[in-house]
């Protein structure tokens, strides 16, 4: 069995930080999206892997083959325009071939992971078999309706009226039947191969089409607010651990985890907290659900529920927090003759930004 993991989106509701970077490269708990979908594809003991790629693809060939924490056979298929999940299942036939595979939305957080799934799938050899999730605004999602056995007996993408809140999470599992789907099917409204179209497809030829409902926690990293609820989640599970040189007028509570290289002084830190490695912070309050990446310097200031991208610095700021700071960002503060700082300053900051903010 073989993985297709997707990450050619151009992440256009995560601007300014993806005009400079691929978005599947954010970070929660101080490590890319991307790396928890292949950590998961790994665990479920898929070896052979290709990632579609788009116009960030030097980008993510480069931090992909510069982490060693994952084993995997790595193909990247080129996908110049990005033109429907169907559509990038099209470009990676030759990869594919005819084994079966799981196919992984590469900006999807999934608390839990996908072996247990896989298991399923390798077992029961549906033709198809969907993750689903309970979902409140159904309507913007894929949603799937059911019979009362679980099977799938129809897909619409973003109904106007959803016959269900039952949404199609960025997971689907596929034998080889898929490929004649997605070279029959016609561009959506959107001028996109839509996937949930090759599913109908199959359902109305009476393929076996199955689900399973995940009740567990899942989101689409695809905008700030996500982002940062990802990382609030990822952080919780993160091992404590003082690698880095803490001093003893720091104080830790909770779930913090340092980095070795890192160094806090005078600082408290509540977790759950993750400190990258070269990180000095001094004088600081951090935390909780807080994750400062690499090479970061913050120094007399406050900030929380948020996260920080390698080689920022923020330097004197009473107050930050749900914000996403982009890599070698400069937050200072303004002239102290303006006017009075707000309680807490939300920022969303691109790469290399230069601030100055009432303090």
């Amino acid at each position: 069995m073989k993985a297709l993991v997707l990450a050619g989106g151009t992440g256009t509701r995560l601007r300014p930080i993806t005009h400079s970077s691929a978005k599947q490269l954010v970070p929660i708990a101080n490590r890319p999206v991307l790396f928890h979908v292949l950590q998961d594809v790994a665990d479920a003991d898929i070896k052979e892997v290709g990632v579609v790629v788009g116009g960030t693809a030097d980008q993510i060939r480069a931090a992909v083959e510069d982490d060693d924490s994952v084993n995997l056979d790595i193909t990247y298929i080129p996908q110049e325009e990005p033109l429907g999940l169907a559509h990038a299942v099209l470009l990676a036939r030759d990869f594919l071939g005819d084994d079966d595979f799981v196919m992984y939305l590469g900006d999807n957080y999934l608390r839990g992971g996908i072996t247990d799934l896989v298991a399923e799938f390798r077992r029961d050899r549906p033709t198809a078999q969907l993750l689903l999730a309970r979902a409140d605004d159904p309507g913007d999602f894929g949603v799937a309706e059911l019979d009362a056995s679980g099977r799938v007996v129809g897909l619409e993408e973003k109904p106007a009226a959803p016959k269900g809140d039952h949404v199609v999470v960025g997971v689907y599992l596929f034998t080889p039947a898929v490929h004649e789907a997605v070279r029959a099917i016609s561009p959506s409204w959107r001028g996109e191969l839509e996937i949930t179209h090759a599913v109908q497809w199959l359902i109305d030829r009476g393929a076996d089409v199955r689900s399973t409902t995940h009740s567990g926690y899942w989101k689409d990293t695809g905008n700030v607010a996500a982002l940062l609820d990802a990382n609030r989640v990822a952080l919780e599970s993160v091992e404590p651990l003082v690698a880095g040189d803490v001093d003893p007028a720091t104080e830790l509570v909770g779930r913090v985890r340092i980095a070795e290289g890192a160094v806090v002084r005078g600082s408290r830190i509540v977790g759950p907290v993750a400190v990258g490695a070269g990180t000095v912070i001094t004088g600081c309050r951090v935390g909780p659900y807080t994750a400062i990446a690499e090479r970061c310097h913050i120094e007399d200031s406050t900030i929380e529920f948020s996260i920080v991208l390698p080689g920022s610095s923020i330097t004197g700021v009473s107050r930050i927090e749900a914000s996403l700071i982009g890599r070698h960002v400069e937050v200072t503060p303004a002239d102290p003759a303006q006017a009075p700082a707000p309680a807490a300053h939300r920022l969303v900051l691109g790469d290399h930004c230069k601030v100055q903010i009432s303090s």
